[in-house]
């Protein structure tokens, strides 16, 4: 395989503005494409905005939501793509023709839709519906998958798409600065995002510490190293509705190690050239070969009921 150039992005999203989102996107991607890249990713639902919807309603979701792919956002991305030359990844609301709503996360390129994944695990609005299948797809001669937010906790996912071949997973993101039962976490007080330009380093500290990045590498590293795979991890960063995101977009290699990541407090992209010799050279490419599925398929496939709480959202009833 040729050596790609991938390029992740962090932006200042609008609720619900989807021509201001859009243009944004089409500002980056084209930057990012006379800087020599070939594929540029975007945040979860970059589109559309995210948090937001946690207020909506099922009639203000379906108005929200696009077809995929004959939506005129993924239009609008196909076009970008065909301007500037470029594979563009990037998030919004769907909904099909029987009135299903997905958070769903497109690959792109001058000629039309080549991906679309649904999220697995969504909880930003009781009206979405649940994913049921892994995404794995081609670019350019690499095999790539895309996981969204949640998803990517759930390590059995990582694991399963990497197995059904994907050398590069796309993990789109709106995350980090909320509340958890995880010790330091909470959200970053919004007036440090007004007053970023008289006291960086008030909110770079809060950031980069247990409530943002801090609690990222605990986890997002280990992805990438222990299923031998390129990581390409994209998040918001400013005000995402009344919560405030860090950013910190970066791309992993196989071992582990950040090979670029966004450091600007404002809009941004950073570009990695990955390479087809780490693959086979990572730790995690031998341990999925030394595998004994024998040991654990039962275990690994028992009966189980999925439980899924999130504590910085309010109570979602059906």
């Amino acid at each position: 395989m040729d050596p790609l150039r991938i390029s992740t992005a962090q932006f200042e999203n609008r609720s619900g503005d989807k021509k201001y989102n859009l243009s944004v996107i089409g500002t980056l991607a084209a930057k990012a494409a006379a800087a020599g890249s070939d594929v540029i990713a975007f945040h979860e639902c970059s589109v559309t905005g995210y948090t937001f919807a946690r207020n909506l309603d099922r009639a203000q979701m379906l108005d929200l939501a696009e077809p995929v792919p004959s939506g005129d956002s993924v239009s609008k991305l196909v076009d970008i793509a065909a301007r500037s030359g470029i594979t563009v990844l990037a998030g919004l609301f769907e909904k099909d023709d029987a009135g299903r709503i997905y958070k769903a996360y497109v690959c792109v390129d001058g000629n039309g839709l080549i991906a679309c994944h649904r999220k697995i695990h969504p909880f930003i609005n009781q009206y979405i519906t649940p994913g049921d299948r892994y995404t794995v797809f081609d670019i350019s001669g690499w095999k790539c998958g895309i996981l969204i937010c949640y998803d990517n906790n759930v390590v059995e996912n990582v694991r399963a798409t990497a197995l059904l071949g994907a050398e590069i997973i796309f993990m789109p993101h709106v995350t980090m600065c909320t509340p958890s039962p995880r010790p330091g976490s909470g959200f970053v007080d919004p007036e440090l995002w007004k007053n970023r330009a008289v006291n960086p380093e008030a909110l770079r500290a809060e950031f980069d510490g247990p409530k943002g990045r801090e609690w990222l590498m605990k986890w997002l590293p280990s992805r990438a190293h222990d299923n031998g795979i390129y990581v390409v991890f994209s998040n918001p960063i400013g005000m995402d509705d009344d919560q405030l995101k860090n950013g910190c977009s970066m791309i992993l290699d196989p071992f582990g190690n950040i090979m670029a990541e966004c450091r600007t407090l404002g809009d941004d992209f950073v570009t990695a050239t990955v390479t087809a010799d780490k693959l086979t050279q990572a730790g995690g490419y031998r341990y999925t070969r030394a595998r004994r599925p024998e040991l654990y398929r039962d275990i690994l496939g028992k009966d189980h009921k999925p439980v899924q709480k999130v504590a910085w959202l309010p109570r979602q009833d059906s």
